[in-house]
């Protein structure tokens, strides 16, 4: 009995140490294929961001923790490692990271959302703002075409009432000059006569002076001093009168005599200043008037 009793004691030990082999040779395949699918896992990660690495690193060091405590428990007991445990917490792990990650999206989509409305509505803003204005643009400028057509229809009427104005009158003299027509006959040839004895006596008086003040000849002859000085330009310019205008406002007349004097002197002189002319002008122009030299 005692034999027996070893040797049943001595085979299960046997077999307990060939089953704890078993797992750990069991364990020593699975670490390189789980490390593989955990870089890999990694890998996406890494790519997704930093947080989900950490998650991941975390899983795994929680799996490994558990599998070396499974099997330290399976040993000990004799069952099969648990897996399913581990599968468990990694499922978990994505999944919270996958709703931190789904939060985050959403919240980034909703921003750009956001935006986007923004970006319409200011665009939808912009563009009635520009029709209000092209809108006022156009009523202005429609005000402005109103009145400038009402400002050109006052032109024109005032235009014709000006011509229609201007017709009348010109009917009414030629009317007037009709009726007066045979009345004026008579006195033409008065008129004639009169301005021909008012020029004679326009000559006559510049002649008789000698030196004459513009300004007394045009109010003796009821004539403004610039009338005056225009017809003596031309009687000047038809030969009548010879003379030549001083700067003092005088006018002094030079017969052909006293001209071809003073052509004569100068000649004699070749270059002659004015102050010598001054001084020899007495002696070649008579400055007496008439009156005085007859007396």
């Amino acid at each position: 009995m005692d034999v027996t009793i070893l040797m049943l004691a001595a085979s299960a030990l046997v077999i307990l140490v060939i089953i704890f082999f078993l797992l750990k040779q069991r364990n020593d395949l699975a670490a390189p294929e789980s490390a593989e699918a955990e870089n890999e896992r990694q890998g996406v990660n890494r790519r997704a961001g930093g947080p989900r690495r950490a998650v991941a690193a975390r899983a795994a060091n929680l799996r490994n923790r558990n599998v070396r405590g499974g099997n330290q428990n399976q040993a000990s007991d004799g069952e099969e490692p648990q897996v399913d445990d581990d599968d468990d917490i990694e499922a978990d792990a994505e999944e919270l990271f996958d709703s931190k990650l789904g939060a985050k999206k959403r919240a980034k989509m909703e921003a750009k959302a956001e935006k986007k409305a923004m970006r319409e509505a200011e665009q939808r803003d912009r563009e009635e703002k520009k029709k209000r204005e092209a809108k006022k643009e156009l009523e202005r400028q429609k005000e402005i075409a109103e009145k400038e057509a009402e400002e050109e229809q006052v032109r024109e009427a005032e235009r014709k009432a000006q011509e229609e104005k201007e017709r009348k009158e010109h009917e009414e003299y030629l009317k007037l000059k009709e009726a007066f027509s045979v009345e004026s006959e008579g006195f033409d040839e008065t008129v004639e006569e009169d301005e021909q004895n008012s020029l004679r006596a326009f000559v006559q008086y510049i002649q008789d002076n000698k030196v004459v003040i513009l300004e007394d000849l045009a109010l003796r002859f009821k004539y403004k001093i610039k009338d005056a000085i225009d017809k003596i330009g031309k009687l000047q310019e038809d030969g009548i009168l010879t003379g030549v205008f001083d700067d003092r406002g005088k006018f002094i007349f030079l017969s052909k005599k006293e001209l071809e004097a003073v052509a004569k002197f100068i000649r004699q002189r070749g270059r002659v200043s004015i102050a010598e002319l001054a001084a020899s002008s007495s002696d070649l122009i008579n400055f007496a008037p008439v009156n005085t030299a007859s007396a």
